[in-house]
């Protein structure tokens, strides 16, 4: 196939999970499902933090930002395989899968973000209880969440960027339910070494630097909680950390 300039006009085919026609409905009922459920429960959760006073805490504001990334970033892939799948209709336009490759490495990294902010919140809440107020100050919440959302801004502008310079083969397969960066950039037909290094550095820093900050402050809190002369103690301070460590594992493990 003929390859197309870099305007723009191309169009992609997403191969989705499966082509086999007996699996489509099943496949659409499931991650409708899936999605009604993510939403609608990040949905409650927001609500419940932002409706009870007790619940107006540094802990519960990153919750809640941790849930809004979560809708945001599950509606910027599920909803159009749900519509592929519906129509039958496997193509994307450029623009669109630009689009989609944004918003997601921006709610991923988001989420990543914010697992570690929380996990630092966690820190000085069990081994600073005494000064968990002061530190903690709304004043440094909101700028932990705004200098978080514009790494991740600049960082997905810089991968798009780059893209906009390589050049697709009109019809190109995409072997995904959705456009992922990585996928994109084996499917380029120009060549992607430069998208790769940054990729690759991108990673390293906003991947390595995050888990390594959550496994030393639970290093930190596990080191407090065991020098704790109360188990009544113990299992409060631990109980705090249970849900935190639940939603990284499985936003690691996955």
């Amino acid at each position: 196939m003929g390859a197309e300039n870099r305007t723009g006009a191309s169009q992609f085919l997403l191969l989705g999970l499966s082509d086999d026609p007996i699996l489509q409905p099943l496949l659409f009922a499931l991650f409708l499902a899936m999605y009604l459920i993510t939403v609608v429960g990040n949905l409650l959760i927001i609500a419940a933090a932002s409706s009870d006073s007790h619940l107006h805490t540094p802990m519960y504001f990153f919750l809640s930002n941790l849930s809004f990334t979560d809708i945001c970033l599950t509606s910027s892939t599920v909803p159009k395989m749900l519509v592929n799948i519906q129509t039958q209709d496997q193509g994307i336009s450029y623009i669109q899968c630009l689009t989609q490759v944004y918003f997601f490495n921006i709610f991923l990294g988001m989420d990543n973000f914010l697992l570690t902010v929380m996990a630092y919140d966690r820190f000085v809440a069990i081994c600073y209880p005494l000064k968990y107020t002061v530190i903690m100050n709304p004043r440094l919440c909101g700028l932990l969440l705004l200098v978080s959302w514009v790494i991740m801004f600049w960082v997905s502008l810089m991968h798009i960027l780059l893209m906009k310079q390589l050049i697709f083969s009109t019809g190109t397969e995409i072997p995904h339910f959705f456009c992922e960066l990585t996928e994109m950039l084996k499917v380029a037909s120009s060549d992607s070494l430069i998208n790769n290094i940054f990729l690759y550095v991108v990673t390293a820093v906003l991947g390595v630097f995050p888990v390594t900050g959550i496994l030393f402050s639970y290093f930190l809190i596990i080191s407090s909680i065991l020098r704790m002369s109360s188990s009544v103690s113990r299992y409060k301070a631990f109980s705090t950390c249970g849900s935190h460590l639940c939603v990284v594992s499985l936003f690691y493990g996955t």
